[in-house]
């Protein structure tokens, strides 16, 4: 990541309760930053790991400790007097009550909530990761099987694998072919209570009202600037540098990031590895899925390298 040693490292928790709301404090009117919202935490000091400095500044803070936490995503931002790297932890489970010690306003919200505070810019990424799941399942391309049993497929997978993110990819059919069974999907996805992106041309959001749209690597040249509205989710799939340069013009909610295991549908690619995936991911940003080659188990391997979770098709296609 460029200019790391030029930054200021903080180590930042995103603090979930039981009930699934997020613990935010506002900082104090002459601080950097002043009057926003913002998680919780401190600059780390030379001497400090993150999980240390996680901890002393929850104590400071909040009169808390923490007892389960599992890297969430690191965010580099310039501020134009202050560059900064976030270094964010999900934290699940904490001994104490929050209590505000340094006299700041705090408060839990539902995640959900969390974009109708005013944060400072570079926390936009830490929201998009807290509200994200850790699966994403990309349906595999239309065989012989009716729409019906498609859609019956899908639901069953839905349900087995706590599914709440779904690519509807199928690129195989036509276009009426595609925005039928789209429909179908999308009807599918509402009454399971998932969000469903599109594999498809922008132009597809106009006739099936899905959740966002996926762009493919070779999608990423045509555009300029993002071709949606930021009301949708836009996702990107990258497998390098100078892919993940052309995606950046395009400001992304996400990104798919392939192959980190061999596959055996693209058996002649060279697998990125994990620790290859880890440093892609912080050029990017944003929340970065793991794809290719990849189980349901893996799931503690990838957050520990940095991703929101993982992509699949036959780990979670029943």
């Amino acid at each position: 990541m460029r200019g790391v040693g030029q930054r200021v490292h903080v180590a930042v928790a995103a603090i979930v309760d039981r009930h699934g709301d997020v613990l935010v404090t506002r900082r104090h009117a002459a601080a950097h930053q002043g009057g926003l919202w913002e998680f919780p935490g401190g600059k780390c000091e030379a001497y400090e790991s993150v999980n240390d400095a996680l901890a002393r500044e929850l104590h400071e803070e909040l009169g808390i400790r923490p007892l389960a936490s599992r890297p969430l995503i690191r965010i580099a931002h310039d501020y134009p007097d202050k560059q900064v790297l976030l270094d964010t932890w999900r934290v699940d489970a904490f001994a104490g009550e929050p209590v505000a010690r340094e006299g700041q306003p705090l408060k839990w919200v539902a995640v959900e909530k969390l974009h109708e505070l005013a944060f400072p810019p570079a926390n936009r990424a830490i929201i998009s990761a807290l509200q994200l799941p850790p699966r994403l399942l990309i349906t595999p391309e239309r065989g012989n099987d009716c729409p019906a049993e498609f859609v019956r497929v899908l639901r069953t997978s839905v349900r087995r694998y706590d599914l709440s993110l779904v690519q509807l990819r199928a690129r195989n059919l036509g276009n009426r072919r595609y925005l039928a069974l789209a429909q179908r999907v999308l009807d599918a996805c509402t009454a399971e209570g998932a969000r469903l992106l599109l594999n498809r041309d922008p132009q597809t959001l106009a006739r099936v009202d899905a959740h966002g749209l996926h762009l493919r690597s070779t999608d990423l040249a045509a555009y300029d600037e993002r071709p949606i509205g930021n009301d949708k989710y836009l996702s990107v799939a990258v497998h390098n540098r100078s892919e993940i340069a052309l995606a950046l013009r395009l400001a992304p909610d996400f990104a798919l990031l392939s192959p980190v295991m061999r596959t055996t549908s693209h058996a002649n690619a060279t697998p990125l590895g994990w620790q290859r995936f880890r440093s892609l991911t912080e050029l990017l940003n944003v929340p970065v899925f793991a794809l290719g080659g990849l189980q349901s188990g893996d799931l503690d391997t990838a957050h520990a390298h940095g991703a929101q979770g993982i992509a699949a098709i036959s780990a979670f296609w029943n």
